[in-house]
């Protein structure tokens, strides 16, 4: 980190400032713009709750659990368990972003489907 010099050469805690900056204000951060692939892209701006829910919804923890085979969705189904096991492990939160584009693909709008009664 840069550091202004005081009158006795030695360094100083403050950080140099840029042009124009305040000494009181922080630097904003840049935020980085979406290209439009991105912008297009299915699961842009879906959360994975969001996805798992529409899911659930539609399919049932049956579907999921012989297309995805993994336990949390075999025994004892819950969205918090099943949420916490696809953030951890890449593959399953993949088998299971594809099933969901497969289902909008269809031309199945998540929207209209009720929310399943699950136990969270």
């Amino acid at each position: 980190m840069d550091t202004e010099n005081n009158h006795e050469n030695t360094p100083t805690d403050k950080p140099k400032m840029k042009d124009g900056q305040d000494e009181g204000m922080p630097a904003k951060k840049i935020k980085k713009q979406a290209t439009q692939e991105q912008l297009n892209h299915p699961l842009h701006g879906v959360r994975l709750a969001q996805i798992l829910e529409s899911l659930v919804g539609y399919y049932g923890w049956e579907y999921l659990a012989k297309e995805v085979n993994i336990l949390c969705f075999k025994v004892n189904p819950t969205m918090k368990v099943s949420l916490k096991f696809l953030r951890k492990f890449t593959w399953a939160r993949e088998h299971v972003e594809d099933i969901y584009v497969r289902m909008l693909e269809e031309g199945i709008n998540p929207k209209e489907i009720k929310k399943a009664d699950n136990k969270t």
